[in-house]
């Protein structure tokens, strides 16, 4: 076995934790308090090619491994989760299901400008009351001679409602099935098409940098031809996108989590109490070892995930553990990142205060630490 990463990869890391360092590290904090989605980091981030980087060169990809954007997610929630959290929702949920399903005058319609940055696209799936039950959805798309005619509403969606976000690909409810369970297809829907109305939603506790949207379709009406793949396969489809997503946030908690055990090491060892830096009590510095142990078996776990997916072999039980086990890693190394810190953790001045909000959201979107389990449970043959 072999688990040195290639020289492309390791440049990659390099260039992108620079870049994390010079352009986002000084102002994710600000950018946290105002609740503000800054076009110019993403303007920034789309430069350096962290757009469509898994898709073809042909409509404007990188053309790289899914390892790659794996590295890439990992670097920039090193620094701050609201900013990852957009490159991961635009390539993972918005890029993906177009470049993965979508046919080819799809592809060329849209993906370009998403591979360039110039435009983002959203993921219509949870809906107020569709969220573990997400096959429960709601919305509904009702064909009516070449069109589509959709009614419904759509919650916590990321990228969904910025001034660049040129659509979303909603999952609807578009008929019942022999076996009375409902058929469940994606329907590509454009921004500023009439009935479909995008809002922003403010309040948040955590990702504050990051655009999250209300959607609400109202006899919302789209040509057939921006039906995503045959009828019917939204389900599959779903299934398949959230596997790669799940990749994704596995990749914010192990970045989160990296990013907490280096705070809470220099803090450590520059905080002095009963005459020597705190990171030399055995306690604190049994802390900083769990966190260095449990973040190296994270990485482990991701990267054998994404090796998996990259060799075309069966990864759904490792993409569902690895985005478990990152989540709750974070979770345990913010939480002593925070206690190491003392009372300065709780203030904002110190990032770690908001990483430990960041973290919590890891363990709820894109399924809950809970279904999880219950999809680990399935696929070991337990349930």
């Amino acid at each position: 076995m072999d688990f040195s990463l290639s020289m492309e990869q390791e440049i990659l890391r390099n260039s992108v934790r620079e870049f994390a360092e010079k352009e986002i590290k000084p102002v994710a904090r600000v950018l946290d308090e105002a609740e503000t989605f800054s076009y110019e980091t993403m303007q920034k981030m789309a430069n350096l090619g962290l757009f469509g980087m898994f898709v073809s060169e042909q409509y404007g990809g990188q053309g790289l491994d899914y390892l790659s954007y794996i590295i890439a997610t990992e670097e920039i929630a090193r620094v701050d989760g609201s900013h990852a959290a957009t490159v991961a929702a635009a390539n993972s949920l918005g890029i993906g299901p177009l470049f993965y399903f979508g046919n080819e005058a799809q592809k060329q319609k849209y993906l370009p400008k998403l591979c360039s940055g110039e435009a983002l696209w959203g993921f219509g799936l949870t809906e107020p009351n569709a969220g573990s039950d997400a096959s429960n959805s709601k919305t509904t798309a009702v064909k009516q001679g070449e069109q589509w005619v959709i009614n419904g509403s759509k919650i916590f969606i990321t990228n969904a409602s910025t001034r660049i976000t040129s659509g979303v690909t909603a999952l609807c409810r578009s008929g019942a099935r022999e076996d009375g369970r409902p058929e469940l297809s994606c329907v590509l829907v454009e921004a500023g098409t009439p009935g479909f109305e995008t809002r922003e939603m403010h309040g948040k506790m955590m990702w504050r940098a990051s655009n999250t949207s209300e959607l609400y379709f109202d006899d919302c009406r789209v040509p057939n031809e921006n039906l995503l793949g045959p009828r019917g396969n939204g389900f599959h489809q779903m299934m398949q996108t959230l596997d790669g997503g799940r990749l994704s946030i596995g990749a914010m908690g192990l970045g989160g989590a990296q990013g907490c055990l280096e705070m809470a090491l220099k803090y450590s060892k520059e905080r002095v109490q009963f005459g020597k830096p705190i990171s030399n009590f055995q306690v604190n510095a049994f802390k900083l070892a769990d966190m260095a142990m449990e973040i190296e078996c994270a990485r482990l776990l991701l990267y054998k995930a994404c090796w998996l997916r990259d060799n075309k072999k069966p990864f759904s039980k490792e993409a569902a553990m690895a985005k478990l086990y990152c989540s709750e890693v974070m979770y345990r190394c913010a939480n002593h990142a925070v206690q190491l810190h003392g009372g300065y953790g709780l203030m904002k001045e110190y990032d770690v205060e908001r990483f430990y909000r960041d973290q919590k959201l890891l363990e709820i979107g894109e399924g809950t630490s809970e279904v999880q389990r219950l999809v680990i449970s399935r696929l070991i043959g337990a349930l």
